[in-house]
């Protein structure tokens, strides 16, 4: 028989929450301070034409706060609180205006609210093709696109789209994506197919294998269309996370079924860098390129040895067809540090020399979240 619990110290509690009160009260009164010096930050550089949005000193801020943090709050909580804070007072100053895949419910859009805050204008977009557009005309400030899953591999219309537009990468995030399977119904019988990204479909092929064989996999624009669809007709399942369950009224049938348990997808965000600043180095920065070479013996091995001779990892190699129907490539590279860095610099001088095309898509801080 289980011992009796000790009766609640209702007088302990609500000392402890009148203390609570008062802190909260104390945290509002200096959030207000912070947003006031904030607006004059932002007076300033509205007179001298600064932009409003510095991915690298977000990254600063936050990286410096997760090392003065005492606890008991663990590091882990810091970016996410501290996003929210400076989207908050970054609104009062010029709301940030960030295109992305929609519409609501997507990945893209829970990737965006964790990279700026949620005090910004959303401007979802029906093609990654269109994300592009929309930033490219001035509709946003930046986009955000996915550029790469740890399952699939890389996003081939981004990279394509990379190498063909004059946007370049400003800042980058990564997402644990989970797929659950959502239905009007609460029940799998009846559903004649399941609607989807491609790459969705593509990240869940084993569970649908094996749980709904024969059941058609409709690919879709994004998995928040599909779970759009889904929410319209009840023969229809969607594979989408719970933002887009609970955008839709849509019930969890099976939870988290992706074949690889820790799916990530890795964004890029980007933007015309005749009305944005590029980020100044950081500390923990990424270089990415796209470069191509003549078609010869050693040719590749030529590329990447100024990387070696002056110390620059390489963290990422994807090669894409050049389309020119001579067998060439296009390599895209993903290089630790900043061109600001003089052993950075000379290795991106030679690395130039040697390819016949080169191409610079950007240099931005990495990942902190």
């Amino acid at each position: 028989m289980a011992e009796p619990s000790a009766p609640l110290d209702e007088a302990g509690l609500l000392a402890l929450r009148t203390r609570i009160d008062a802190v909260d009260r104390e945290l509002l009164a200096l959030l207000n301070r912070r947003a006031g010096l904030a607006m004059e930050v932002g007076a300033l550089k509205k007179r001298e034409g600064s932009p409003t949005f510095r991915p690298e000193r977000e990254a600063a801020v936050i990286d410096a706060l997760k090392r003065d943090s005492a606890g008991p709050l663990p590091a882990t909580a810091i970016a996410p609180i501290w996003r929210e804070i400076m989207s908050a007072c970054r609104a009062l100053e010029t709301p940030t205006r960030v295109a992305y895949l929609g519409p609501a419910g997507t990945f893209s859009e829970l990737a965006v609210l964790g990279f700026f805050g949620s005090s910004i204008v959303k401007v979802p977009c029906p093609s990654i093709d269109e994300v592009f557009r929309s930033t490219s005309a001035g509709a946003a400030d930046f986009g955000l696109v996915p550029i790469e899953n740890s399952t699939e591999g890389v996003i081939a219309r981004s990279l394509d789209l990379l190498l063909a537009t004059p946007l370049v990468i400003v800042g980058e995030t990564s997402l644990l994506v989970q797929h659950h399977l959502l239905r009007r119904i609460d029940s799998r019988a009846g559903i004649t197919a399941v609607v989807a990204h491609p790459q969705a479909l593509a990240q869940c092929h084993g569970w649908l294998s094996a749980n709904l064989p024969g059941v058609e996999r409709r690919a879709v624009s994004s998995n928040a269309e599909g779970a759009r669809l889904a929410a319209e007709d009840d023969t229809l399942a969607a594979l989408a996370g719970d933002r887009a369950a609970s955008e839709y009224g849509l019930h969890v049938l099976a939870p988290a079924i992706q074949d690889e348990p820790h799916n990530r997808t890795r964004f890029a965000v980007v933007t015309d860098p005749t009305r944005q600043t590029l980020p100044r180095p950081s500390g923990h920065d990424c270089t990415s390129l796209v470069v191509s070479v003549t078609n010869r013996p050693g040719a590749v091995h030529d590329m990447l040895v100024p990387l070696k001779a002056h110390g620059v990892s390489m963290s990422r190699f994807e090669s894409r067809p050049a389309r020119s129907g001579q067998w060439e490539y296009f390599f895209f590279i993903d290089l630790e540090g900043h061109p600001d860095d003089p052993r950075v610099a000379v290795a991106l001088d030679e690395l130039r020399a040697a390819c016949s095309f080169f191409k610079v898509l950007g240099s931005y801080p990495v990942d902190v979240h």
